[in-house]
């Protein structure tokens, strides 16, 4: 194939063509936790749905404070209290008042709180000491969200709060949209189990672990099929059993790019259709896409960092795509490279790096050597420093962009 290597653009923009959001589904509202909003959620009641008092204290009608201070205090007859989650039957009528906790609601005639801090009991009276303004410690009903207010949007994750908010809207259960199901196998006589022993010429299945435990961080349900062979036959039988299971995506590691063993692009071609195999970018330049049926598939490339930072790239916005999530972008930061990157090609360069922040400006260092293979560079990094493709090398001090991991 002597097609010309895509941009990272024109790839990622051929990959999320072929992806839409999935179906939801209903889940209790723990299990919404993480999970991606499939639908607008609308207020059916008012948050708080009554005046409430933010402050324990007395509820009083505020003319009746008038010109109150510690020199001359206003006196009010308690006529009686009102604990948080009760109803106060009494109304607070002129010269009067009612003790009330925080969080209860203001009694009929009420329309402001005094601080308990700011009155002094004498028995059956209480002095009030300064004096406040109608709405002082008022918290309206309605002061968070109103009903009919549009609360959350589809395509929100659900973090802690939005559990809360949704719990407070009385929303037992939760519409999300379903996980989407990633298929991951592994390829190469060279690679083995994890649990194998080490023997000579043979490195350990890291890549689908690594790539499992991104699938699992970005929303995703992984399916391991485990390691093919160099064998079209195997290859092949593994592929057909991976898409019989009911997936939204298959990934392969391994087997895309130019070598006589590297089977992933004819297995690909044979079973389905293939699109693209390289793009230009360091680490992963070889990186097929294609489809075999309804399933799309992606060939990542078998040195370990190639294969996380490829799936970072190109597989990362699929997922959230898939799950309905609108703002795809990951964030990024501008910082100090710090270290001297020499004798670059024209690919645009992923650098593993540390970003620390320091004075309020970002520093990035070097994670150790940047070989695609030297996964050790991935584990000490939290960002991926970008240099781009017309750049011939990155001298220290240079200012570049980085995409944050953690």
């Amino acid at each position: 194939m002597s097609e010309p290597m895509l941009s990272v653009e024109q790839a990622l923009e051929l990959v999320l063509r072929e992806f839409h959001p999935l179906e939801p589904e209903e889940v209790p509202i723990l299990e919404a936790l993480d999970r991606v909003l499939a639908e607008d959620i609308t207020a059916g009641v008012d948050i708080p749905p009554h005046a409430n008092s933010s402050m324990d204290g007395y509820a009083v009608r505020a003319e009746d404070t008038a010109g109150a201070s510690l020199e001359t205090p206003a006196r009010l007859l308690v006529i009686g209290g009102v604990p948080a989650g009760y109803v106060s039957e009494k109304e607070v009528s002129p010269g009067t008042t009612i003790c009330i906790t925080t969080g209860a609601p203001i009694p009929p005639g009420a329309d402001a709180i005094v601080k308990v801090e700011d009155t002094e009991a004498k028995g059956e009276w209480v002095n009030v000491l300064a004096e406040v303004e109608p709405g002082h410690y008022v918290r309206p009903a309605g002061e968070d969200v109103r009903r009919g207010e549009l609360v959350l949007r589809r395509g929100t994750l659900i973090r802690p709060p939005e559990i809360g908010m949704l719990a407070a809207l009385g929303q037992k259960r939760v519409p999300v949209t379903r996980r989407p199901r990633v298929a991951i196998l592994a390829t190469g006589d060279e690679v083995v189990e994890i649990d194998a022993p080490p023997a000579p010429g043979k490195i350990r299945n890291a890549n689908s672990y690594s790539n499992a435990a991104q699938v699992i961080k970005y929303g995703g349900e992984p399916v391991l099929l485990g390691i093919a062979r160099d064998r079209v036959g195997e290859l092949t039988e593994k592929i057909r059993a991976g898409l019989a299971q009911g997936v939204d995506l298959l990934l392969t590691s391994g087997g895309v790019s130019m070598g006589d063993f590297d089977l992933v692009k004819k297995v690909l071609a044979a079973e389905g259709e293939i699109n693209f195999w390289r793009v230009r970018m360091k680490p992963g330049k070889p990186l097929a896409f294609g489809r075999i049926g309804d399933v799309p598939v992606l060939g990542l490339p078998g040195n370990p960092v190639s294969a996380m930072v490829s799936f970072e790239i190109f597989v990362r916005p699929v997922i959230l795509k898939m799950l309905g999530v609108t703002e795809r972008e990951r964030p990024t930061i501008e910082a100090t490279l710090m270290d001297e990157v020499k004798h670059k090609d024209e690919r645009r360069h992923y650098l593993r790096v540390r970003a620390e922040e320091r004075a309020g400006e970002y520093r990035a260092h070097l994670t150790g050597g940047q070989g695609s293979g030297i996964l050790s560079s991935m584990v000490k990094a939290n960002g991926l420093a970008i240099i781009p493709e017309d750049w011939t090398h990155a001298p220290a001090g240079a200012r570049v962009q980085v995409l944050l991991l953690d």
